[in-house]
């Protein structure tokens, strides 16, 4: 599981979530069986997911974090619940690139730099809240910083990290963001820049020991953080059987029955979590007289 902690200044200008989240990027790895670059992409996007999914408010709210560029991994996708439970997939999850100029992993290569940042918040009312931004680098956690300056005018420091051992297992893996309330003053906005200035990539400190406790201290270093609350979000997929007769059931009654008069067992497989479920001919026309032509 994960472990998120968040921090607040004395004054309630800023507050920092931090997420230590090895095991909810090994268990992307583990389940999509991605490439390095596509473990490291799709868990920076799951990292930001967990951490924005915790800050909705209503128990039933959820948040889908989707990228749609030009770059060989196609889409990804992840969605997380508002105690943080995460789970996420992506179209092409083998993708093999060179290394970037600095000897890193290229995720900007790899997700593509021309492309859209969707993010849609379902809190329950008639339509769910949607913001869509360009992509700025394809880096994921700027374009995540810029979604928040563009699409909801909250000043946002966002760091995300992936690192990768040489057998593909996941050697560490979290992230952060810092927000700033609209009367936080430059003093403030002062020591966290150079707080971030001095401290090694996210990912850097998870490996060298450091819990997200120690890192949200450092990140409000001079502002005298306080404990906000703590949570251990997982991967968590969702999928029923139940909710994939409704499903099939909503792809008409004239399609199911062409399925089912095929004679053949349907196989539908969840893009999250990999689990199949089986539906015989008989079980086809059962949900055939549940549909709608």
């Amino acid at each position: 599981m994960g472990k998120l902690h968040r921090v607040i200044s004395a004054d309630g200008s800023a507050f920092a979530a931090v997420l230590d989240a090895k095991d909810i990027v090994s268990e992307i790895e583990k389940i999509h069986k991605t490439s390095a670059v596509v473990t490291a992409g799709l868990g920076r996007l799951t990292i930001a997911a967990s951490l924005m999914g915790y800050m909705l408010k209503g128990e039933n709210d959820s948040i889908t974090l989707r990228i749609d560029a030009d770059g060989q991994t196609g889409q990804l996708i992840a969605v997380s619940d508002s105690r943080g439970n995460v789970k996420s997939c992506v179209t092409n999850p083998v993708v093999e690139i060179p290394l970037n100029s600095i000897g890193k992993l290229d995720v900007a290569g790899a997700v593509g730099k021309n492309g859209t940042l969707s993010v849609v918040k379902d809190l329950g009312l008639k339509e769910p809240y949607v913001g869509v931004i360009p992509l700025v680098s394809g880096e994921i956690a700027e374009d995540i910083a810029a979604y928040y300056a563009e699409s909801e005018q909250i000043p946002t420091v966002c760091s995300l990290g992936v690192l990768i051992n040489p057998d593909l297992t996941v050697k560490a893996a979290g992230g952060f963001l810092i927000q700033l309330l609209p009367f936080a003053d430059e003093k403030c906005i002062d020591i966290i820049e150079k707080n971030i200035a001095n401290l090694p990539p996210v990912s850097a400190m998870f490996d060298s020991g450091k819990t997200p406790e120690e890192i949200a201290d450092l990140l409000l270093e001079g502002l005298s953080p306080d404990p906000l609350d703590s949570a251990e979000p997982v991967y968590q997929c969702d999928c029923s059987r139940e909710r994939t007769e409704k499903i099939l059931i909503s792809i008409g009654k004239n399609e199911l029955d062409e399925i089912a008069a095929e004679g053949k067992d349907t196989s539908v497989c969840c893009h999250f979590c990999g689990k199949e479920y089986n539906f015989s001919p008989d079980d086809i026309r059962v949900l055939s007289e549940s549909a709608s032509n």
